[in-house]
């Protein structure tokens, strides 16, 4: 048998190089395992929003500029909350009103969190704080339309809310505020009032009621006033017409007075003919188609009738 001949130098290089590659390799996963875990561990905060990070379930920092931050890796956590107005419909409820009428009230609100980690302490969760603020606004809403009548809640005319929506508001954000819950109510409003359904009929009928009651009210002053124009102008009527007489009456004394004069100064030329019109304007006036007349024969009339004019 022949000797074989080994390269042991040959092998050798041949270890060092695969060595030397999967140190390369080692150096490459861990560096690509510690940029996964840089990258997993940044977080960026936004405009209108907090970053709360926790560790080990312990709030121990709260980001509130936006910008790039970073976490402990596999130790801290990070959450979000916003920081933007939050509008929030609170539960339908039923209230007693000051005069012990029932009616359902339809509240929504707008708020925000003013102080996270006071609303994580005390609240926990973000339905939690959600949950006490309905609690608070129901209470006080309920206080406040206990105070007043049903007809100043529903009444255009009469109704306070204006004021009743600040008085709220005020007085839930002190509750909020007494508690350390960290949120801040901006508004609260009635969204509607209703009625329980037991109760519409019965106030439908007087509210009926009432606008009759209104409309006729209205029919009545409006008659009242027809009748004052109608007053006023059948008075002016009067005094215009009174007013036109006399001066018609003026006027027609002046035209008599006038014609007096001309027929005057047309008669006094020749006072017989004048004596002749007269004599027969006044047959003129007495004598018609079955007119008897019995005169003496002497008499002027007679005369004239027989054509006996001396």
């Amino acid at each position: 048998m022949s000797p074989k001949i080994v390269d042991l130098e040959g092998k050798r290089k041949d270890h060092l190089q695969w060595r030397g590659y999967v140190k390369a390799g080692i150096f490459f996963i861990i560096l690509i395992a510690l940029l996964l875990i840089l990258l997993t561990n940044v977080y960026i905060v936004k405009e209108g929003e907090y970053k709360v990070v926790r560790q080990f379930g312990e709030v121990v920092r709260i980001d509130k500029n936006p910008g790039l931050k970073f976490k402990i890796p596999f130790i801290q956590s990070v959450t979000t909350l916003p920081k933007y107005q939050m509008n929030y419909d609170v539960s339908e409820a039923e209230i007693n009103t000051k005069d012990k009428k029932r009616m359902l009230i339809d509240n929504y609100a707008v708020w925000r969190i003013d102080d996270p980690k006071k609303m994580i302490t005390n609240a926990r969760t973000f339905e939690n704080a959600e949950a006490r603020m309905e609690e608070f606004i129901y209470s006080v809403v309920r206080s406040e339309l206990g105070q007043l009548n049903y007809d100043e809640i529903i009444n255009d005319e009469k109704s306070s809310r204006g004021s009743l929506n600040d008085r709220v508001t005020e007085k839930v954000n002190e509750l909020l505020t007494q508690d350390n819950y960290g949120i801040l109510v901006t508004d609260v409003r009635i969204k509607r009032t209703d009625l329980p359904a037991e109760n519409e009929e019965s106030v439908f009928k007087r509210m009926i009621s009432e606008r009759e009651s209104k409309a006729q009210e209205y029919l009545s002053k409006g008659d009242a006033q027809k009748n004052r124009i109608i007053a006023d102008t059948d008075r002016k009527v009067k005094e215009l017409l009174s007013t036109a007489e006399a001066d018609a009456e003026v006027i027609r004394a002046e035209g008599e007075g006038e014609a007096a004069k001309i027929y005057n100064k047309s008669f006094s030329k020749d006072p017989e003919f004048y004596q002749l019109y007269r004599t027969l304007d006044s047959y003129k006036e007495t004598i018609g188609e079955q007119t008897v007349i019995v005169l003496p024969s002497d008499s002027p009339y007679a005369r004239l009738l027989m054509g006996n004019m001396k």
